[in-house]
């Protein structure tokens, strides 16, 4: 007999205690076994090769004279580039480098966390600023992946929050997003990303990733949209398979979203084999579209397919705001639809 079942996201409340949002903060469980031997760097992009091998210097890892691109016997006696307390992984979207900040986390020793900007500041706001540090305190390595620069509120008590670890001898490794058709491709980000963590700024050595997106699903690309009927014989093919599947009506769900704070959205989410979504239509309030954003990047990590009717969710971001200030969240959530979108047709029963 099926133990699969329909489940509705609205209709969760879910909570979430710091000590839990303390313990959550470990690598998704896509990159439970991310390691730099499994980072394949794509030969037209040697930025990505020079990329593995900083992380593997932060890592503490020794790298081999050939690794380092030697072409005498000589050159493996040049001095290495000192490696600072901080790197900065600076690309665009399907890179690998979240797969490297992975790495990174389960090479080094000690004490360590990772998480989303999100979660961080989520932790702050749960515990208090001073709790926070002396709970961080004597962490070797503290991972930040999807690093903001949005909110100069959040950016500036980060920017705190890393200052006062890394005086007690905390290294950090952060990721953000450039979007792959802006000006200047990158050269922008990494210099935000150094002006608005001011003090800390000496402490990160930046490392810029060129490349494509691994996924080969470019923005360009469109999600995939679902017929009402269709969505509908999809469910029941996945709960006869003895899934557990979210069937919400995307009007029901940005208001439930609002309800719920995004640093609980990991726990709204858990435990469900897909998503589907009814009458999904074009969002044109910012709050709305920005909570969006983040329950995405939930369903991401968690790797669950998604079924919509309606809109395509690449198209779900109207107003004018793919260009405007938080283009570049909205950029990585159409890729990662589109990727979602993708898997659920690749995985139906």
């Amino acid at each position: 007999m099926s133990n699969g079942r329909i489940v509705h996201l609205s209709e969760r409340v879910p909570e979430v205690s710091a000590d839990e949002m303390v313990r959550a903060l470990v690598p998704p469980r896509q990159f439970n076994e991310a390691r730099f031997e499994t980072y394949r760097p794509d030969d037209e992009y040697p930025s990505q090769a020079e990329a593995l091998l900083a992380a593997q210097r932060f890592s503490g890892q020794k790298v081999a004279a050939a690794a380092t691109g030697g072409r005498s016997f000589f050159d493996r006696f040049k001095p290495q580039p000192a490696v600072k307390p901080g790197l900065y992984l600076d690309g665009g979207f399907g890179v690998g480098k979240t797969h490297l900040l992975a790495s990174i986390w389960h090479a080094y020793p000690g004490r360590k966390y990772f998480g989303t900007f999100i979660e961080y500041t989520a932790l702050i706001g749960a515990l208090g600023f001073s709790e926070t540090v002396r709970t961080l305190r004597g962490t070797k390595l503290i991972a930040i992946d999807e690093f903001e620069l949005d909110d100069p509120g959040d950016t500036m008590m980060m920017s705190k929050l890393l200052g006062e670890l890394v005086e007690t001898g905390t290294n950090v490794a952060a990721t953000s997003n450039t979007p792959p058709n802006a000006l200047g491709e990158g050269r922008f980000a990494a210099q935000d990303f150094l002006r608005e963590i001011t003090k800390l700024a000496d402490v990160f050595q930046t490392i810029r990733i060129d490349g494509t997106d691994y996924r080969r699903r470019t923005i360009a690309g469109h999600a995939e949209v679902t017929p009402p009927s269709a969505l509908e014989r999809e469910v029941d093919a996945r709960v006869s398979a003895g899934q557990i599947v979210a069937h919400d009506h995307f009007g029901t769900l940005i208001r439930h979203l609002a309800r719920v704070h995004p640093s609980k959205y990991v726990r709204l989410v858990a435990g469900i084999d897909a998503l589907a979504l009814d009458d999904v239509y074009e969002l044109t309030d910012q709050a709305d579209a920005l909570r969006f954003v983040a329950f995405i990047d939930r369903i991401y990590d968690a790797q669950v397919p998604v079924t919509a009717s309606g809109t395509a969710l690449d198209e779900i971001f109207g107003g004018g705001m793919l260009e405007g200030g938080y283009r570049k969240k909205y950029l990585r959530c159409v890729s990662r639809l589109i990727a979602s979108t993708a898997a659920a047709a690749e995985s139906r029963p």
